[in-house]
């Protein structure tokens, strides 16, 4: 089976082009999500990493699409090549790689260095540019959105602390709450909260 992987990082992006370039391909079926890339829990990703088998094909259109970073590439990379599926990269530079073969290995092992690298040089930009712009003055940071008097958070605080005894996981905490990840773990650490 030929299987495509879509993603985007919200939900207002469309689907549409890369849906079109997988079945342009020839795939099978597509898993589709809408969710940022640097969220480690991919429900359709991990639908499909489940599913395929020996001879399979992963298709995806950009590298972006599928990995976090270098290593979670090539830890993925490694566990396709061990289940015997491959992974077909439709646009890496306006070419197509396919890491069943040993040039596509080594292709898309050398570009995700290359993209990481890009990223933490953009990071290392971004960091510089704002201590230059708090020095200015210019800079003061992203609002507060939830302070510690906010019943949401309260409730939330609350579960995460008990979460041994009310059975309650993180992702129920942050659904019956809607606070953040990121917001619950930095207030549990503000306030002592293991």
């Amino acid at each position: 089976m030929i299987y495509g992987y879509a993603r985007t990082s919200t939900a207002q992006q469309r689907l549409t082009g890369q849906v079109n370039e997988l079945k342009e391909y020839g795939i099978d079926k597509v898993y589709k999500e809408k969710i940022s890339g640097v969220t480690a829990e991919r429900k359709q990703l991990t639908a499909l990493m489940d599913i395929v088998e020996a001879g399979d094909k992963i298709v995806i259109t950009k590298l972006d699409r599928l990995f976090r970073s270098t290593e979670h590439m090539l830890k993925t990379v490694r566990m396709l090549n061990e289940k015997g599926v491959g992974l077909v990269v439709l646009n890496m530079g306006g070419d197509t790689v396919d890491t069943s073969t040993a040039m596509g290995k080594l292709m898309i092992t050398m570009l995700g260095g290359f993209a990481e690298f890009e990223r933490e040089l953009m990071l290392e930009r971004q960091k510089v540019g704002i201590e230059q712009a708090k020095k200015r003055g210019a800079y003061k940071g992203r609002p507060v959105t939830y302070t510690d008097d906010n019943n949401r958070l309260a409730h939330a605080l609350d579960l995460f602390k008990n979460r041994d005894t009310n059975g309650y996981t993180v992702n129920d905490i942050l659904e019956a709450t809607g606070i953040g990840r990121g917001t619950l773990y930095r207030n549990a650490k503000k306030h002592g909260i293991t």
